[in-house]
This record gives structure tokens, sequence and C-alpha cells, in this order.
């Protein structure tokens, strides 16, 4: 019988995770994945193989968490109008929530870092910008059915509006303040 890890590997993705938000890929060091996850090198290595390794966890821990929490609130009932400035709000929250705030979205930074250069980066990223645009296309498709949105727009076109809105406001909320990301909300939900 081998002998039980000494740690939570869910903690350490977790750790790791928050280390590649802050800093990007390239610019996390081991000696930085040292420091937030409480394990030695070899640990970390034996562990997961490679930084590449916990990296592609990491992001499939971010998909598995902040990508499903966004997509449930498309799910939910209510006015799709509603629902979306929700998990739209929900990113202008996390990117001027202080401290934690301004780091962008791991996916955004990930395929701006490493889109086209990393085969299984660029597939995981693919899956989480799939995932949030069909929860969009889904969305709208129940609202368009139920009268909540006009009966000529097509669901598939304001999907991916959305979904190009929702990281937009990611990446325009590394630099621009609390009030000019609701204003873009707002105009996004007029737009519906």
């Amino acid at each position: 019988m081998g002998r039980p890890k000494g740690f939570s590997a869910d903690h350490v993705v977790e750790s790791a995770l928050e280390a590649f938000w802050r800093k990007g890929y390239a610019a996390t060091s081991a000696q930085d994945l040292v420091d937030s996850t409480g394990l030695g090198r070899g640990s970390l290595y034996n562990a997961f193989s490679s930084k590449r390794g916990l990296f592609l966890e990491a992001l499939r821990r971010y998909d598995g968490e902040w990508t499903a929490r966004q997509a449930a609130v498309l799910e939910g009932d209510g006015d799709v109008r509603d629902r979306v400035r929700e998990v739209l709000m929900n990113v202008v929250d996390a990117e001027t929530a202080g401290e934690a705030g301004r780091r962008g979205c791991l996916a955004v930074n990930s395929a701006i870092e490493l889109a086209g250069l990393d085969d299984e980066v660029t597939r995981i990223v693919r899956g989480i910008f799939r995932r949030m645009e069909t929860a969009f296309r889904e969305a709208l498709e129940r609202a368009r059915r139920d009268g909540g949105i006009e009966a000529d727009r097509d669901p598939g076109e304001l999907a991916l509006y959305l979904l190009n809105s929702m990281y937009g406001l990611r990446v325009l909320g590394k630099t621009t303040d609390r009030a000019a990301l609701e204003g873009v909300v707002e105009t996004v939900i007029r737009a519906l």
C-alpha cells in the first residue's frame, strides 16, 4: 500500500489557480507555486508531473467553477435580461473587488498568452468559450419561444454578442472603473 499524499490535491490546484491567474503562466515561477501551495518542488512535480500539468488542472478547475456558476445563472428562471445582467454584473463585481480584482478572466488571459502555442490550453479555452456561448444561446432560445425577446432575433448571433461582451468586460475591467463597466452592461441589456 502506498504512502498517503500529505496534502489535498484540491487545495493545491486552487492555490496554483490563484497564482497563475495573478501572474499568468509564463511569469509564475516554480517558487511562486511552492509559496502559494505550501508544497515542495518535488511534491508538486511528483503529483502533477510539471508546471504545465498543474496549469492545465488549474484551467480545468476554473472552467468547473467559474464557468459552471455563470452557466447556471443563465439556466435559471425569470426574464432573460435579468439573468444576462446578473452574469455580466458578476464579471463587473469580480473585476472591481479590491485586491482580488483586475485579474481579468483566466481563460481569456490563457488564450492571449498561450493559444496557438499550446494545443491543450487552446482546446480547454475553446471549450470554456463554447460552454458559455451555448448557455447564452439556450437562454435566448427559451426567451424567444416564451416571447421574452423578439421572434426575429437570432439567438446564435446574440449569444456570440453576449460572449464577446462578457469577455470584453473582463479585459476592460483590468483598467476601467466600475461606473464605466456598469454602463457597458446596461448598453448590452438594451441591445437585447
